[in-house]
C-alpha cells in the first residue's frame, strides 16, 4: 500500500489547502470562537455523562526531576491533585481506572496502588488498562461506560507513565538459569546450573520499541507514512516549531490550568512542564534523521519526547455531580475506537476515526470548534491532515464518496501537543480531553473533538460538548 499511496500523493489527489491552513496558523494568537446556536447531543432516556475536573502532573522529560520515582509515585500525586482542586471526599468515589503502557512489575495495578496511597477508601475497586499511547482514553471511555450502564455515578479515570526507569530484563536464557536454580534442591543441581552460565547470558534485553507484529519502530514507520504522503522536512520541523511556540503561549498566558504543583520528595516543587522549548527552523535543520538514516525527515526535534507523567478525570453522571454541588466543565459524548493496517497506517487513527465519531454524534466537521490532535510525530500528523483533505484516500480506504476534510489550523492544537508538552503514554489521553474542556470555556465553543493514534494500528476519537456557562 506504501508504494500505492506515495505515487497517487504526489501525482497531486491531495488538495494543497492544508498547507494553506498551517501557514496561516503562525500569525494567530488565541482567537475566540463566536458561540453558536447549535442543537444539543442530549438525547432522551440516555444519561448525560459530564466532565467535573481535569488534573496532571506537569509533564517532564524523562530523566529529569521524577527520575527517582516511580510510577505510583505520580499517579498518586495527580490523584491527590485532583482531591484538592475538587474538595471530593475519598469515599465519594464508585471506582478508579487507570492507563499505563510499560508496567513497573511492583505495582502491576498502578490503579489501586495510587489510589490507595492517594488516601482513597480501601472500599474502592480500583484497575488498570492498557492500549498504547490512548490507554488513558480508554480508562474514561471505561468510566462512561460504568455510569451509562448504571453501575456507578462517580468514576476517576487518568493515565500514567514513567519512562525514566523502564523494566530491563536478564535474557530469556538466564531467566531460565535462574528459576531452575531457584528449583534445585541439592549443592549439586545448583554448582551445575552456575556452572552453565556464559557470558551472553548476562546480555540485559531492553523493553521493544519496534512493533511485535511488523518489527518495525514507530519513528521509521512514521518516517514511511511522511513519505507516503510526500511531507516534507521543512513541514515537519514547522509544524513542530508551530507546537512548541503555541505551547509557549499557553504557558505564559496561564492557560494550562490542568497543571498542578507537585512537591518531588527531596527536590524542588515542580510547577510546570519542561520540555517545551521554542527554536528555530536553522537549529532543527542542523538535526539528523532519527530513524531513516541518513536521507528521514523525522528527528529528535519533530518527534514527541520520552516523557514522564500522570494525569487523571473525574467523571460523573450530570445528575450526580449537580447533586454534589459542582459545575461540571464539559459533556462527554460519542466515542469510537478503530483499528487499521498497522504496517502501512500504524498512525492514521485520526482519520479513520473522525468521521466515525462524527457520524455517530450527527456533526459535521465544520460543526466543530475545538481540535486536539495526538502528536505523536510532526509528519504523523501533517499525514493524517493529508489524508483527511484527500477525495482519493477518502474513497479508496474509508468507504467515502468524497474527503472527510482537514481540520481548519485555526482551530487546531492551539495550546501546544504532544510534540510540545510531552507524551506520557498512558497519561496524554485524559490531557487531550481537559484541554478541550477548557478551550471550549475560554473560546466560546461548543464541540470540540480528541483524536489519537496507537501502536499496534488502532485509534481512538470523541465528541466534547461544552457545559453551558
Amino acid at each position: 500500500m506504501a508504494s500505492m499511496l506515495l505515487n497517487t500523493m504526489r501525482a497531486g489527489s491531495v488538495s494543497p489547502s492544508w498547507a494553506v491552513r498551517l501557514t496561516a496558523c503562525y500569525c494567530l494568537t488565541f482567537l475566540s470562537v463566536q458561540t453558536k446556536s447549535k442543537k444539543t447531543l442530549s438525547r432522551p432516556g440516555v444519561k448525560n455523562i459530564v466532565l467535573v475536573e481535569g488534573v496532571r502532573t506537569p509533564f517532564l522529560l524523562s530523566g529529569t526531576t521524577y527520575a527517582d520515582l516511580m510510577p505510583h509515585d505520580l499517579a498518586r500525586a495527580a490523584l491527590q491533585g485532583l482531591l484538592q482542586r475538587t474538595g471530593l471526599s475519598k469515599d465519594a468515589v464508585d471506582y478508579i481506572i487507570y492507563g499505563t503502557v510499560i508496567q513497573e512489575v511492583k505495582t502491576s495495578n498502578v490503579a489501586r496502588e495510587a489510589s490507595l496511597g492517594a488516601g482513597f477508601s480501601d472500599k474502592i475497586p480500583s484497575h488498570t488498562v492498557t492500549m498504547a499511547c490512548i490507554s488513558s482514553n480508554v480508562a474514561m471511555t471505561s468510566a462512561v461506560g460504568l455510569i451509562a450502564a448504571g453501575q456507578c455515578d462517580s468514576v476517576v479515570a487518568g493515565g500514567v507513565e514513567f519512562m525514566s526507569d523502564v523494566p530491563i530484563r536478564h535474557s530469556r536464557k538466564m531467566r531460565k538459569t535462574m528459576l531452575s536454580l531457584n528449583k534445585a534442591k541439592t549443592l549439586g543441581q545448583r554448582l551445575s546450573l552456575i556452572g552453565s552460565i556464559r557470558m551472553a547470558h548476562l546480555s540485559p534485553e531492553l523493553p521493544a520499541v519496534a512493533e511485535f507484529s511488523t518489527a518495525e519502530s514507530m519513528g521509521h514507520s512514521a518516517d514511511r507514512l511522511a513519505a507516503a504522503f510526500g511531507v516534507s522536512r521543512v513541514e515537519q520541523d514547522e509544524f513542530a516549531l508551530r507546537s512548541h511556540t503555541l505551547a509557549k503561549s499557553a504557558q505564559d498566558a496561564g492557560l494550562l490550568k490542568d497543571v498542578i504543583s507537585f512537591k518531588v520528595p527531596g527536590r524542588d516543587i515542580v510547577s510546570k512542564d519542561n520540555g517545551i522549548r521554542p527554536s528555530s527552523m536553522e537549529q532543527m535543520g542542523r538535526l539528523k534523521a532519527a530513524f531513516i538514516k541518513p536521507h528521514g525527515t523525522v528527528t529528535a526535534a519533530n518527534s514527541s519526547f520520552l516523557t514522564d507523567g500522570a494525569s487523571a478525570v473525574l467523571v460523573m453522571s450530570e445528575e450526580k455531580a449537580l447533586a454534589m454541588g459542582y459545575k461540571p466543565k464539559a459533556y462527554l459524548r460519542d466515542f469510537v475506537y478503530v483499528s487499521q493496517d498497522p504496517k502501512d497506517q500504524l498512525l492514521l487513527g485520526p482519520t479513520y476515526g473522525t468521521p466515525k465519531v462524527l457520524e455517530r454524534a450527527g456533526l459535521a466537521m465544520s460543526d466543530i470548534d475545538v481540535f486536539e490532535f495526538h502528536e505523536a510525530f510532526a509528519g504523523q500528523i501533517m499525514a493524517n491532515l493529508k489524508a483527511m483533505d484527500s477525495d482519493w484516500f477518502g474513497q479508496t480506504y474509508l468507504g467515502r464518496k468524497s474527503k472527510v476534510g482537514a481540520p481548519p489550523m485555526e482551530k487546531f492544537n492551539l495550546w501546544g501537543g504532544s510534540l510540545s508538552l510531552g507524551h506520557p503514554f498512558g497519561a496524554t489521553g485524559c490531557r487531550l480531553v481537559t484541554t478541550v474542556a477548557h478551550r471550549l470555556q475560554k473560546e466560546g465553543g461548543q464541540y470540540g473533538l480528541v483524536a489519537a493514534c496507537a501502536a499496534g494500528g488502532q485509534g481512538h476519537a470523541m465528541v466534547i460538548e461544552a457545559y453551558p456557562q
